[in-house]
């Protein structure tokens, strides 16, 4: 039996904020995720990394056929090696003083008793006992790898589209699918089909003969009806979800996606509800499509885990969405990244972040994607915007072209941050009928579209002193707006002890629960929806929005219920929250639709 695992995971940040993130803490038995979008960062991070361990380095040029995958698999294959010397070396020089082991230990939510269970076993064993029992009961933590599904561009050669496999996403699962990594693909921001359908071609995804797989599939989804359709969907190729990964729609980090008005607390209650119903009607679809594919039926339902993250600050928060909810992890994204032991940011933006306070940190429309996106003011890619409009340019030059979806101008896609593309907009904003005001205030709002291919990898190669292929440094930054409230540099232990109750890190600090920021926030979106529809009736829209705040004041009521039911607990979480969700019911109440 293992010692008891960490509660919490690290997600994914970003392109290049968890990158390395593994290499640092998955032998103390972290889990964290690492982005598999951008192959020229991870080759540069492969380099670097094969040189700071006198390792040999051959690079992948771009000329070489399917040069994304094999930077990928490269890649995965080193950090693997990477953590797996790391945790080996940690178990057999276990008796040197403050060792990785004693940090291990130090970490673990119930430090003391399993301290002395290993005196214990030091007093009554042999050495190579002591080592083999470290092996059996200390876990590495998960080297998981995220997927945006929609990032999945065609590439072309010579003038000529490549095959399917060839997209951009295709690639990056096929690099991690041919790696050494016993890990999740964990695939966010919303359905993809052909890309689905895509991992029927790989063993490792398929259970063995004990019923285990090299290679699980985690879903991040917005709600259970989600959850359902696309494990099913998945199921019938023969391919079982391990774990349902929930996100809170707006007070996340990175892009953010407003649900219909459903808010977290509801969206766990129904999980917590219908899991067992989910885990069956998955399975019997997953047993049929395993038959379908001449591979042997289960005879047990695997693992199936439910995990949520957005917006948690507090160990009591974790425990409370722990204990009622019935949750296996919680994510604690955007408070790593004032922890350089887990999270190295170049130093203007980990300055930025530790100073910034809850009016810095906003929903942006920065993303060329076209969907929300969390982000605090004056980062040094919005200095840089700056400083080239003054220069009388707009847009970014596009290089990596992961973020290409635009044809309002071309036949094939481009990026609304490239310079073609603004100059082009901008050429048919002048050409309206607009006021001069109208005009400009277009013209602004497309002038904060940011270059994300390179502002989210910029921070990894300042801080790691590594010369990018690009001149421009600008550094985009995606932080939850939870961030606001920490505001000192931490080291690991102090952030892990944070979570555990152990340590406060916000002693002193006046913050909402994340259910209360979370709403609060799609009170402000709802707002300036409204807001909008003044300008510009649309009855479909009006319709929508109707639904949106019909779903937000069930989810008050639910509030309402969920505190009265803790009356003599939750002593952070329920500090003011009855009048709060009083006074926010009465605002949307009128709010004219």
């Amino acid at each position: 039996m293992n010692l008891k695992a960490h509660s919490f995971h690290i997600p994914v940040m970003g392109l290049g904020y968890t990158v390395d993130t593994p290499v640092k803490v998955a032998h103390l038995g972290i889990s964290s995720v690492v982005s598999i979008v951008d192959d020229f960062l991870m080759e540069k991070m492969r380099e670097f990394y094969s040189k700071k361990f006198d390792l040999p380095f051959k690079e992948i040029s771009t000329k070489v056929e399917d040069f994304r995958a094999k930077r990928v698999t490269a890649y995965l294959n080193l950090v693997d090696k990477l953590v797996s010397e790391k945790y080996e070396e940690m178990v057999n020089n276990f008796q040197q003083k403050s060792s990785e082991l004693e940090k291990y230990f130090e970490l673990l939510p119930d430090a003391k008793s399993i301290k002395e269970r290993f005196n214990q076993m030091i007093q009554s064993s042999s050495l190579p006992d002591v080592k083999n029992w470290l092996r059996k009961n200390l876990t590495k933590g998960d080297i998981d790898v995220n997927i945006m599904t929609k990032l999945d561009k065609v590439n072309y050669a010579n003038g000529e589209a490549l095959p399917t496999e060839f997209n951009d996403a295709h690639a990056a699962l096929r690099g991690f699918a041919n790696s050494t990594l016993c890990s999740s693909l964990v695939l966010s921001a919303g359905m993809n089909p052909r890309l689905y359908s895509y991992i029927e071609n790989f063993d490792d995804f398929y259970p063995n003969a004990e019923g285990q797989f090299k290679k699980k599939v985690t879903l991040k989804v917005s709600d259970y009806r989600s959850a359902l359709i696309q494990g099913r969907f998945l199921a019938k190729k023969g391919i079982w979800v391990s774990e349902y990964r929930i996100e809170s729609g707006l007070n996340c980090g990175g892009h953010a996606f407003a649900t219909q008005g459903y808010l977290l607390g509801p969206i766990l209650d129904e999980f917590r509800e219908k899991r067992e119903e989910l885990e069956k009607a998955v399975f019997d679809v997953f047993q049929k499509g395993l038959e379908e594919k001449g591979k042997n039926k289960l005879e047990a339902i695997p693992e199936m885990k439910i995990t949520a993250q957005g917006g948690v600050g507090s160990s009591e928060e974790h425990n409370f969405l722990l204990d009622e909810y019935k949750l296996d992890s919680i994510g604690w994204g955007s408070p790593f990244m004032l922890v350089p032991e887990a999270c190295h940011i170049d130093k203007y933006s980990l300055e930025l972040l530790r100073n910034s306070g809850e009016d810095d940190f906003y929903l942006s429309d920065a993303s060329p994607l076209g969907v929300h996106f969390n982000n605090v003011r004056h980062s040094s890619q919005q200095k840089a915007i700056e400083h080239t409009r003054k220069d009388g340019k707009v847009g970014f030059p596009c290089t990596k072209r992961y973020l290409v979806f635009n044809t309002e101008f071309t036949d094939q896609p481009i990026c609304t941050a490239s310079r073609r593309y603004q100059t082009l907009k901008i050429e048919e904003i002048q050409k309206t009928d607009l006021s001069d005001d109208c005009k400009q205030w277009q013209i602004d709002k497309l002038a904060e579209k940011e270059c994300l291919c390179e502002g989210l990898s910029n921070s990894t190669y300042l801080a790691n002193e590594i010369t990018p292929d690009s001149p421009r440094q600008g550094v985009s930054i995606c932080p939850g707006p939870n961030l606001a409230y920490f505001n000192k540099i931490a080291s690991l232990k102090e952030m892990v002890d944070h979570i555990y109750g152990k340590f406060n890190l916000l002693e002193g600090v006046k913050r909402p629960n994340l259910f209360m920021k979370e709403l609060s926030m799609y009170v402000d979106y709802l707002e300036k929806r409204v807001e909008e529809l003044r300008h510009a009736k649309d009855e479909k829209q009006a319709s929508y929005y109707r639904t949106f705040r019909k779903n937000m004041q069930d989810g008050i009521v639910y509030y309402k219920d969920l505190f009265a039911k803790y009356d003599s607990k939750l002593q952070e979480m329920k500090q003011g929250v009855i009048a709060e969700l009083e006074n926010i019911s009465q605002k949307i109440e009128a709010f004219h639709i």
